[in-house]
């Protein structure tokens, strides 16, 4: 891609990873990708937590490179790849990094270390050694209520200066502290929100985009919100996100990406709502509240079979 950084912007969509009896699922992956690359999205978000990336072996995350890429030629849809890396060790990161240094893909998406709790002057290291090794720039991903600590924006702006960083997907769950690094972000540093319930409101305050695992579903519909906003039609955007906004809440009712991938599988476009261990299926009761949803729109396509816990 040219000139990247301005690529990092819009509506990128968290793929999920289709399994079947425990492998991964090509034929729905590919299906995945042929279907969203018709959409009004701007990217792809690969092996993140949607995508179940800790879950994924090494040659599996390879695969799901180049069949998106592939199909994505196949297509004629040129659009931007960020795959997703987490990990709690610097060293190991940086062997990850050197790994996929020549795979077909844009940017890195890079969550905070889990479970060691580094200081702020520990994460400040962190990245910018990472940042210093990769062959692509880096999107920050601040997560805080899954990484157990949060990248104040103090270090934020100094990572910011980093030429091989890019950007921030945005979920640190404190709306003050949002819109406090929107205002005080250096130009060409992009921030995309990962807080689904908070779309609207992060465009509204300035945030580039966002990476939303909503936007598998009426995709078109939360692309449309961003539009009616850069086009000044508040109004039009407040409409189209009353659609859609009790559905963010939906699919995380219980622990994502089982209720989208239970849509998903519903509607067709996925052979199955298999997801590994230890995250398990839907649950009975959230199925009902899905099928009920789905009705209404007018997304079911295939019969239900055993897609429940």
């Amino acid at each position: 891609m040219t000139d990247l950084p301005t690529q990092l912007r819009g509506l990128w969509l968290p793929l999920v990873t289709p399994f079947r009896d425990g492998a991964l699922d090509e034929p729905s992956l590919r299906r995945l990708v042929r279907h969203y690359a018709g959409r009004q999205i701007d990217g792809f978000v690969l092996a993140a937590t949607s995508g179940e990336g800790m879950t994924l072996e090494g040659d599996e995350l390879e695969r799901i490179v180049a069949l998106v890429r592939a199909e994505l030629a196949s297509e004629r849809r040129a659009l931007p790849v960020c795959l997703g890396l987490s990990g709690a060790g610097t060293r190991k990161l940086m062997a990850e990094l050197d790994r996929t240094a020549n795979w077909p893909i844009d940017f890195y998406l890079i969550s905070s270390p889990y479970y060691v709790r580094p200081s702020q002057r520990g994460l400040w290291q962190h990245f910018s050694l990472l940042a210093s090794r990769a062959a692509h720039p880096i999107v920050l991903y601040n997560i805080p209520y899954r990484s157990s600590v949060n990248l104040t924006n103090d270090t934020l702006l100094r990572l910011a200066e980093h030429p091989n960083i890019a950007g921030l997907k945005d979920c640190c769950a404190d709306r003050a502290l949002s819109a406090e690094l929107l205002r005080k972000r250096p130009a060409g540093f992009r921030v995309l929100t990962g807080e689904d319930a908070d779309y609207f409101d992060a465009l509204a305050a300035g945030a580039d985009g966002a990476i939303l695992l909503a936007a598998h579903i009426e995709t078109d519909t939360f692309a449309a919100i961003r539009s009616h906003l850069q086009a000044g039609n508040r109004a039009a955007a407040e409409a189209a996100w009353r659609e859609v906004r009790e559905l963010t809440r939906l699919l995380f009712a219980e622990p994502s990406p089982a209720p989208a991938k239970y849509w998903l599988a519903r509607s067709g476009l996925i052979a199955s709502a298999e997801v590994r261990s230890p995250m398990v299926e839907v649950s009975t009761e959230l199925a009902a509240r899905l099928e009920q949803e789905m009705s209404r729109r007018g997304a079911l396509r295939r019969p239900r079979r055993d897609l429940v816990a």
